[in-house]
């Protein structure tokens, strides 16, 4: 039966400690520290940076020491741009318009407006047109016959009781 080893990690320096070494180091604030050994606790003593100490792992990582004997550099691959075809336009035709030069593209849209203002215009002429004989319609419908006329006023009679009622009704 084989026992597992717990080893901790010093504060410091980041090596190993194996149990039965290390010196433990409790701050006012009651944080603990663990130390390797009697030098790595003097240097955080000293508050001495771990990063610009030579022989700790921390300096060794941020100045990038044994990492090529370690792992390869991994090659990062550079994206390709990839042109597609959007719905409605074929790249052929968004290829066309790109290589347009820029006189060109600025005289198709003013024609394009141009052509948008017409298209409004005439729906507006028509829309104006429109309400102006609605209106001469609704004019000949009011003055041409007397019976709707007799019948609102039928109305306004049958709703002047149901007034009188509700008013009556308050006392």
């Amino acid at each position: 039966p084989h026992r597992i080893m717990k080893t901790g990690l010093c504060a410091f320096s980041g090596f190993k400690i194996y149990p039965g070494h290390g010196i433990r180091f409790i701050r006012a604030d009651s944080r603990s520290f663990t130390f390797g050994d009697s030098k790595a606790e003097a240097q955080f003593l000293r508050k001495s940076n771990p990063r610009k100490t030579a022989w700790t792992t921390v300096y060794r990582r941020v100045h990038k020491k044994g990492i090529s004997e370690e792992v390869a550099k991994k090659k990062s691959r550079k994206t390709q741009k990839v042109q597609r075809d959007i719905v409605g336009a074929s790249l052929e035709a968004i290829r066309q318009k790109a290589n347009q030069k820029p006189e060109v593209r600025a005289a198709a849209r003013e024609q394009a407006l141009r052509e948008l203002k017409e298209k409004k215009k005439a729906a507006s002429a028509k829309k104006s047109a429109a309400p102006a004989k609605a209106g001469a319609k609704s004019a000949a419908k009011a003055s041409g016959s007397a019976k709707p006329a007799a019948k609102a006023g039928a109305k306004a009679q049958q709703a002047k009781p149901v007034a009188a009622k509700a008013a009556g009704k308050g006392r």
